[in-house]
């Protein structure tokens, strides 16, 4: 049995969920109070004003593939062999990690809702506590939403955790019905191959279009095959090879990320495929980074994004306790249109330490509790890289 101890972080994917989380922090920041100070706009442009304000479902979908990496080369780091996962053990992991906060955020919205929080209620012409209850729990909420309309904020955010939790649940039994690397990695095509196919076609529900299943699967399907790529290649690849696969990932992920007029000109977008490209960009990304760690994600400049990113998770959740009411306070105090860019500092910054504060005095004291102490120690980082045959 592997041991359920922490694994050592990877820096450079703490920095990028932390950059993940502050783009999602600002978008439903600017829903409320609009980035408009003339000046400042104008020197922006609106290409910089979308990339940072709008940016909020493409850092959604970087996730889908930074938690498909991630659990990937976990398994793989802490069994061996993703042949080997044992669904049991691993549910059990998730489940501590995940839950805890969870449970806290469904507990307080339940609260706020009977108290008839007008930041917080639900909207019982359209759907009732405990159907919302029911979905946050039962792994649907994000359809939900497609029957009934977007939920209030914190409940909103909870339609990427019913992707990630359906995938929580399948990869173990997955990997050990498949009972060979080869065999998962050709099975994670079936995702990359119907996620446009859902972001286009196979609905004409916008809301399902973007926030489906098969919508966000294919980009933990891109994560899962960059760990796999990571750490089955036989050997760490030459300096150039390395150099390509970086500059490939790089210019298809800021084209989508930063080139949005232009990748719907040419007709990406129309078909879901922009969100391929930005999952397969990412996806290459963090194999590049895994054959050879970038020594800058560790220095001082970049500290605060990754303190984000260890923390993102309950960033994520609890994000909404802070935008809301920081909307409503600066409206309440008619605050000249000249402070909003420190309101925004303001609210990433708090949303940060919110966050932070979930982390350190909720989250990870459940997560070591219901972990208890691994019986065995965990799969050695020296276990042969090779793929598994049939």
């Amino acid at each position: 049995m592997a041991s359920s101890a922490p694994l050592p972080r990877m820096t450079h994917v703490d920095l990028l969920r932390g950059l993940l989380a502050i783009f999602v922090v600002l978008l439903h920041a600017n829903l409320r109070i609009p980035f408009a100070p003339p000046e400042l706009s104008q020197w922006m442009g609106s290409r910089a004003g979308g990339i940072l304000f709008r940016s909020g479902y493409y850092a959604v979908i970087v996730f889908f593939v930074v938690s498909g990496y991630l659990i990937t080369s976990a398994s793989i780091r802490r069994w061996g062999d993703l042949s080997r996962v044992r669904p049991a053990a691993f549910c059990h992991l998730r489940a501590a990690r995940i839950l805890p906060p969870l449970l806290l955020l469904l507990a307080v919205l339940s609260v706020l809702h009977i108290a008839s929080s007008a930041w917080f209620a639900l909207d019982t012409s359209k759907v009732s506590l405990w159907r919302a209850l029911l979905a946050a729990l039962g792994l649907h909420i994000n359809w939900l939403e497609a029957q009934v309309g977007y939920l209030p904020g914190p409940w909103g955010v909870l339609w990427s955790l019913s992707v990630e939790e359906v995938f929580y649940l399948c990869f173990p039994l997955v990997c050990v019905l498949c009972g060979s690397e080869r065999r998962l990695a050709l099975l994670l095509i079936v995702p990359i191959v119907l996620g446009p196919l859902a972001r286009s076609v196979f609905s004409d529900n916008e809301l399902w279009q973007d926030h489906s299943y098969l919508s966000g699967m294919d980009g933990i399907a891109f994560g899962c095959l960059a760990a796999l790529l990571a750490h089955r290649v036989p050997r760490v690849p030459t300096a150039a090879a390395r150099r390509a696969v970086l500059l490939v990932g790089m210019t298809l992920g800021v084209t989508v990320f930063c080139f949005r007029k232009e990748v719907y000109q040419l007709g990406f977008t129309r078909f879901g495929l922009q969100v391929t490209l930005l999952e397969l960009g990412v996806a290459l990304m963090l194999a590049a980074a895994h054959w050879r760690p970038w020594a800058w994600c560790a220095s001082a400049a970049v500290a605060p994004l990754s303190w984000f990113g260890r923390n993102s998770y309950e960033v994520y959740l609890s994000h909404m306790f802070v935008v809301i009411p920081g909307a409503w306070l600066f409206q309440w105090l008619g605050a000249s249109p000249s402070w909003i860019p420190v309101w925004f500092v303001a609210v990433v910054a708090a949303s940060g330490l919110l966050g932070h504060l979930v982390a350190r005095c909720f989250s990870e004291p459940c997560n070591r509790a219901l972990r208890g102490r691994g019986s065995a120690p965990a799969a050695s980082s020296l276990h042969p890289i090779r793929w598994t045959r049939s």
